[in-house]
């Protein structure tokens, strides 16, 4: 069964906070989204508010609730105390728990879990005990014996950060090393029983060759291309663009 979307909204919200203004509305394109086949909707509100604000969070937990029920919600995030208290407000289907410093532009890279885990361990349990899926942001190359303290820590997923693989759009053999990494890491994951999502600078272009090496992937979350790319096409098409590009059959 090929990866299901997720479709970042932080792009859009980007665009949204540049004026003082509601649109592009977050929960429309959302709606539009989903409305076209995304399997669900991802945010990562952080303690700016510089793209996603807090107050979309119940908004856009109302529109799958009412509209779309069976799709997913994705809430990713630094685990402080107030990240925590806005997903257990929301109850997401799934929480990635990133490494992010607040001042972040974007995130760059995976959790250190081998310093980490203790700390994983303990919101692991908290979400777990709230009905949400943790997963955490890894990084592609990590052997199984890291892999193993992500499992021992509660986490139902990895997300593998592909943004070093999407930056190779110019350079073959680069691409092709970092396809392997992060297969080598996903392959891991997927002999312990955790689930594989897979996420950061992913495009209609560069999807097809990853897939083919983690056909078992469960989920790809895709923000800055898919809404670079609604520019041209609308974000209809766009999602059909990108659903395609996992496998999934229309």
């Amino acid at each position: 069964m090929a990866a299901s979307l997720s479709v970042n909204l932080n792009a859009v919200a980007m665009l949204r906070n540049r004026r003082d203004l509601p649109w592009p509305s977050v929960v429309g394109l959302g709606r539009v989204a989903l409305e076209a086949g995304a399997g669900g909707l991802t945010v990562h509100p952080r303690p700016d508010q510089r793209h996603i604000r807090f107050s979309d969070v119940p908004a856009l937990r109302q529109l799958i609730d009412r509209e779309f029920p069976g799709r997913e919600f994705n809430i990713e995030g630094y685990p402080s105390e107030d990240f925590l208290q806005l997903v257990e407000a929301a109850r997401p289907d799934q929480v990635t728990l990133v490494p992010d410093d607040p001042s972040q532009a974007t995130s760059d890279h995976g959790w250190d879990l081998a310093a980490n885990g203790g700390l994983l361990k303990d919101i692991c349990r908290r979400l777990l005990d709230g009905g949400m899926r943790p997963s955490l942001f890894v990084d592609g190359g990590i052997g199984s014996d890291l892999v193993a303290i992500a499992k021992d820590a509660g986490a139902g997923r990895i997300e593998l950060y592909t943004g070093p693989y999407g930056g190779c759009f110019n350079d073959a053999s680069a691409a092709a090393s970092w396809i392997e990494k992060l297969g080598a890491t996903a392959d891991s994951a997927h002999s312990l029983g955790l689930g594989v999502n897979i996420g950061h600078d992913l495009t209609v272009d560069n999807l097809p060759a990853l897939m083919a090496r983690i056909p078992y992937a469960d989920e790809a979350s895709i923000g800055h291309a898919l809404t670079a790319d609604a520019l041209l096409y609308g974000m209809s098409e766009t999602v059909r663009r990108f659903r395609r590009a996992l496998g999934q059959q229309l």
